[in-house]
Formats: structure tokens, sequence, C-alpha cells
């Protein structure tokens, strides 16, 4: 791998991604294990690529955290899971004028997509009635697109979202299927697959991710984004974790800045034409080198996430203000 890396040129990865080759292993090991004297020119590569695609636009998101606490699955990351004693809130589906105000909010913060988001491992016929009824309302009376992440999905649920309006269903690999049943005994690693090609066949554009830092090998990084490859998620939010007291990964080490960047990069390459969002975890594990990840990501959220916080919206405008970038309104 040192030869690898020695003689390797950042450059040609992003032509190959160009031209639709995908990276080999050793290629994608190559780009995570490479010095960090070679970030620089590492993202530059990946910008090339990105820009390509996305010019110097960026994407703006926003979350509502429409459900909370009260989720039966067990995964280890997660704040609202049943094994965490993690001090979150706890509610019931939020009624319609709470989302709609939601949806108000992040057009205020000049995001495109409004992503509404409720703890468990699906939706009950009820919630599901509740969230399309917000989402026909919005629909009506927003310019805003509408990304849902409810859970599995079962029946006509898939059908009926899409028949509302909802332009985009998340649902995240999360980690690599050797590592899943480590994080998550619940549910598993195909049933993800599952739900996320369940929604492709009903016309909802399919996002779906990652968590890095979850005890996955480098080998596995490059293997999640070959299956996003093949599962042709539209966007990849790539999440990098943040370890939360009380959750059964309160101790897991942060994600260093600069590998955060390399993994940005590699998921670039080997999903050229994808919108990458730098997504949950990037304050803590980026931290002042977050600026640098929008020249491999084309996506990221504004303001809170789910149980953690993000930085202030300002701030975010203020970074891409000042790389030269434009925030791309009402769209994917």
């Amino acid at each position: 791998m040192e030869t690898i890396i020695a003689g390797m040129q950042w450059q040609s990865l992003a032509e190959k991604a160009l031209s639709g080759e995908c990276l080999t292993l050793e290629e994608g090991l190559a780009v995570l294990e490479a010095d960090n004297d070679e970030v620089l020119l590492i993202m530059n590569a990946a910008f090339a690529v990105r820009k390509h695609f996305y010019g110097k636009k960026v994407k703006l998101n926003m979350i509502i955290n429409a459900k909370s606490g009260l989720c039966p699955e067990d995964c280890g990351y997660c704040s609202q899971s049943i094994v965490s004693t993690a001090p979150v809130a706890k509610y019931t589906l939020l009624d319609k004028e709470t989302l709609l105000a939601g949806a108000r909010e992040a057009m205020a913060r000049k995001a495109g997509t409004y992503c509404i988001v409720a703890a468990g491992k699906g939706p009950t016929d009820k919630e599901l009635n509740q969230v399309v009824d917000a989402v026909r309302e919005i629909r009506e009376t927003m310019p805003l697109k509408i990304c849902a992440c409810l859970g599995i999905l079962k029946g006509d649920q898939a059908e009926r979202l899409a028949e509302a309006g909802v332009h985009r269903y998340n649902h995240n690999l999360n980690t690599s299927k050797a590592n899943y049943p480590s994080i998550t005994t619940t549910h598993t690693y195909d049933q993800r697959v599952e739900t996320v090609e369940r929604v492709k066949m009903h016309g909802m554009s399919p996002c779906s991710g990652v968590i890095i830092g979850m005890g996955e090998t480098d080998q596995e990084i490059v293997e999640m984004a070959y299956a996003l490859r093949e599962l042709d998620a539209d966007s990849i939010p790539i999440n990098f974790l943040n370890a939360i007291p009380g959750t059964p990964l309160e101790h897991a080490s942060r994600t260093p800045a600069m590998k955060a960047l390399k993994v940005l990069a590699l998921f670039r390459f080997i999903c050229p034409s994808k919108e990458i969002r730098v997504a949950g975890g990037r304050e803590v594990n980026l931290r002042s080198l977050q600026s640098l990840s929008l020249y491999a990501a084309n996506s990221l959220f504004v303001g809170d996430y789910l149980t953690t916080a993000g930085q202030e919206v300002s701030a975010d405008h203020q970074t891409i203000e000042d790389l030269g970038f434009e925030i791309e309104l009402n769209a994917l």
C-alpha cells in the first residue's frame, strides 16, 4: 500500500470518476490511508469532480425531529433508541401546524429541502396519515422539496408518500453489512436496502448514507461507498459519529478532521454525480476544517440535528459566501 500511495496521482482518480469508472479497492484505500500532507491535493482532485457536476452551488437541508425518543430499536449510535439513557425529549408525532411552521423556518434558513424525520422502526398508518396531510399542504403553499425519514416502510406506505408529494425518502445504510450486527440487532441491513428499493420503485428519490466512526475498517468504508453506488442513491449523507453520553457508543473516538475530509473525497470519487452531504457530526469532527468539506461535498444541513446542536445558520451562510460558493434554492 505504501508503494501505491507514494506513486498515486490524485488527479487521475478524478479523471477516472469523470469517465464513469469506479475506483478499485486499492485506490479507495489509498485515499483513506494517504499521508495528511496529501489532503489538499486529494481535495483538489475531488473538487474537480464536484465542480463538473455541481459547479459552486451548495444545497441546504433542514431537519425537523417530528417524533422523538420513543423508538423501540437498539441502534448503538442513537440517543433516541430503547437502550439509550441520554436525556432527550420524548414526544409523539408533531401536529400539522408544527410541521408547517418547520417548513416556514426551512425557507427562512434558505434550505431547499425540508426533512421530516420520525424516530421508530416504521410509521403507523395514523402517523403516515399525519405526515401525508402536512406534506400536501406544504406542497400547495411553499416552494420546498420534501424529504421524509420515517423508518422501514411496509404495504402501500411508499406509494402514499409519493402521491402526497414527498420528493425524497431517506433510509441510511449507516455502516457496512459486516459491521451492522454490532450496531443494531432489532432490524437488518437487508431490511434497509429493501426499503430504499421500495422507495425507488414508487418514484421517490432515494437518499441513503453512512455514519463514520462506529468501529468500521477502512476497507468497510470503501465497501459502503460501493454499496451506495450500487444502490444508486441520489443523495448520500455522510455523518460522522457524535458520541452521545448514554448511548452504547458514547466512548467511541472522534474521527480526525483530516480523515473525515479523505472520507468525503472517497465518496465523491466513487459516487461522482451524486449529492454528497456533509451531515451529522461535522461540527465536532471536522471542527475548524468544516469549510474544506465543501470541496468534496455539495450539500449540508443547516441548524440543529435530531437531538444534537448544529452551528449557527448564519455561520454556514457566511462560510458558503467566503468560499465564493452559492446557495442553491429549492433543489434536491
